[in-house]
């Protein structure tokens, strides 16, 4: 059965009574190269779990499957898991679990799975969650190998951002905390059915095994990254200023000096060591003053 061929995939919906749910961002692939290509990213171990997000009906499930020992896929619209049962009928070795990954106890659920080796997360997320779903996955904190996912091209380019660079942001900054993102290749809009209106990639996370960096407080780093780029056209010290009331403006200007760096610099210079460096001095300074 070929899944990524148009016939089979409307005769398959027409089959099973479903229709594409715009509202969940579905966008079912039809290039069988690209598919391949996704599934051989995910992981360099073939005895290794992958967890699915989104398996719509099941073309890249059935690669990972034909790749690695264990497939967990989570699919959140119940429509598709007659689909699902069909396609993937003969695999034995994946478990599809009909449940919202936002809400998904991930720990509870790869647990077994993590004691018996390595796990990687395998997605083509909807364009309107991705950020979400991906800092769930990061904040779970769990010892994923890698992270694997199709987005948005536009967003791609915003997760493998340098510092200085005009796409890099936030996310960026954080996403560097967890791990080293890299952009593997773009995948156009007539690749997909229905076709999107912008061009996806699949950027691949190597997640550090242990982070290498030592801020004295994370929720204080996490905060100043925030503030650094909640008004991205303000100097870092304005930035700053307004998202630490606690500290003076004069304050503020002296930690950034301290840190080697111009008050009148941007955020977006400033790389995740960076950001270390002055959530710790803020941090040192508010300390001080209490």
């Amino acid at each position: 059965m070929n899944l990524c061929d148009l016939g089979t995939i409307r005769n398959i919906m027409q089959a099973f009574g479903i229709n594409f749910r715009k509202e969940l961002g579905q966008n079912f692939l039809t290039n069988g190269m690209v598919v391949s290509d996704i599934a051989d990213s995910c992981s360099q171990d073939e005895n290794s779990t992958v967890l699915e997000v989104g398996p719509g009906i099941g073309v890249l499930t059935k690669e990972l499957a034909e790749r690695y020992q264990k497939v967990i896929s989570l699919e959140i619209d119940k429509n598709l898991l007659p689909v699902l049962a069909y396609t993937l009928g003969d695999y034995k070795n994946v478990e599809i679990i009909n449940e919202d990954v936002m809400k998904t106890d991930l720990e509870a659920l790869l647990e077994p799975y993590f004691e018996k080796g390595s796990v990687s997360v395998c997605a083509n997320l909807p364009y309107y969650i991705t950020t979400p779903i991906l800092m769930k996955l990061l904040e779970s904190r769990l010892p994923f190998e890698a992270i694997t996912i199709m987005i948005q091209s536009e967003v791609a380019d915003r997760l493998c951002a340098k510092a200085g660079k005009s796409d890099y942001g936030a996310i960026t900054a954080v996403l560097a905390y967890y791990g080293i993102a890299e952009r593997l290749f773009t995948v156009a809009a007539d690749n997909f059915v229905p076709a999107p209106k912008v061009d996806s990639a699949v950027v691949r996370i190597k997640l550090y095994k242990e982070i290498p960096y030592k801020p004295k407080n994370e929720a204080m780093m996490f905060r100043t990254i925030k503030a650094a780029f909640e008004q991205r056209r303000k100097t870092l010290s304005n930035a700053l200023s307004n998202g630490f009331g606690e500290l003076t403006k004069d304050e503020i200007k002296e930690i950034i000096e301290q840190c080697g760096h111009r008050p009148d610099i941007r955020g977006e210079r400033l790389d995740i060591s960076d950001f270390v460096t002055l959530s710790d001095a803020i941090c040192d300074k508010i300390q001080s003053k209490n």
